[in-house]
């Protein structure tokens, strides 16, 4: 990117196009450089990287920001992106690729769940330095002021330096004013104990409602967890490529034996491996 051009910056989110959170990602993206916002046209946290394939996508243009290009979609945030990359942008790619800024944490484990982290994870599959943003608060009141010095500093980083190869980094926010600066993270060990509360509809039909508690079972320091309950902001750099490679050695020690139908097709085959029959 020219040092006198613009970057080109795609803002999405999985909350929807009204949300607050994404008005104040756009103010400070519009800082930077040009904004344009392709988004859900209604919530759709907790899709993960959930992309439509059974249906038509809706996609229009609308009017909610002076002088911002933004369009709705109907399918999920990682659907945003796509149309983003192969409509908006007809296959060139932004400079940037912001995601949020989400209402609720997308700390350790959540980052799989989360339509704001999987609509980043598509940037950067996309080969776009991608970022997702989130606050501790799922109010629609949240008040975002806190973040925004912070977010316009990462992002600014990002495009200067880029990002390594198929990563992409995880911003977390705590809630509250009193932020003591940017730790650098791994992701946490902890999980959700799930519960599901019955209850029963007017027409005596039972129903479930998904309840639980966030338990850590990570006590290290370096940790998105610990940072965000001392009042950091946690930067986790994230990866798409999902294989254990640790595994890898162990696994290639064990004894898989032959399977009955590969001895078979050694049978039946030459010294090259070329059918007899």
């Amino acid at each position: 990117m020219s040092k006198d051009k613009k970057p080109t910056i795609l803002v999405v989110n999985d909350d929807g196009i009204t949300a607050p959170g994404i008005k104040n990602l756009i103010e400070v993206m519009q800082e930077i450089g040009n904004v344009v916002v392709v988004a859900p046209d209604g919530p759709q946290s907790g899709m993960g990287h959930a992309i439509t394939i059974g249906k038509p996508l809706r996609f229009d243009k609308v009017d909610l920001y002076p002088g911002v290009e933004m369009y709705k979609c109907s399918g999920t945030p990682v659907d945003c992106v796509k149309l983003a990359v192969n409509i908006v942008f007809k296959g060139k790619k932004p400079d940037l690729c912001v995601s949020g800024i989400n209402h609720g944490l997308n700390n350790s484990i959540n980052v799989i769940y989360s339509g704001t982290m999987s609509a980043a994870v598509e940037g950067a599959i996309e080969k776009i330095p991608s970022i997702g943003f989130s606050l501790d608060d799922f109010g629609q009141d949240a008040d975002f002021s806190h973040c925004k010095e912070y977010v316009k500093t990462i992002a600014l980083q990002v495009l200067s330096h880029g990002l390594p190869e198929a990563t992409l980094l995880n911003v977390n926010f705590p809630k509250g004013a009193d932020l003591k600066g940017i730790k650098i993270c791994r992701q946490a060990n902890a999980k959700w104990a799930e519960e599901f509360d019955k209850r029963t509809d007017p027409y005596q039909r039972p129903y479930y409602w998904l309840t639980g508690v966030f338990e850590n079972y990570d006590k290290g320091e370096d940790t998105d967890v610990w940072a965000l309950e001392h009042g950091y902001v946690s930067v986790v750099p994230v990866q798409f490529d999902l294989t254990a490679h640790h595994a890898i050695p162990i696994l290639n020690t064990w004894n898989f034996g032959e399977t009955e139908q590969a001895s078979a097709v050694k049978k039946s085959s030459g010294p090259d491996g070329i059918g007899l029959g």
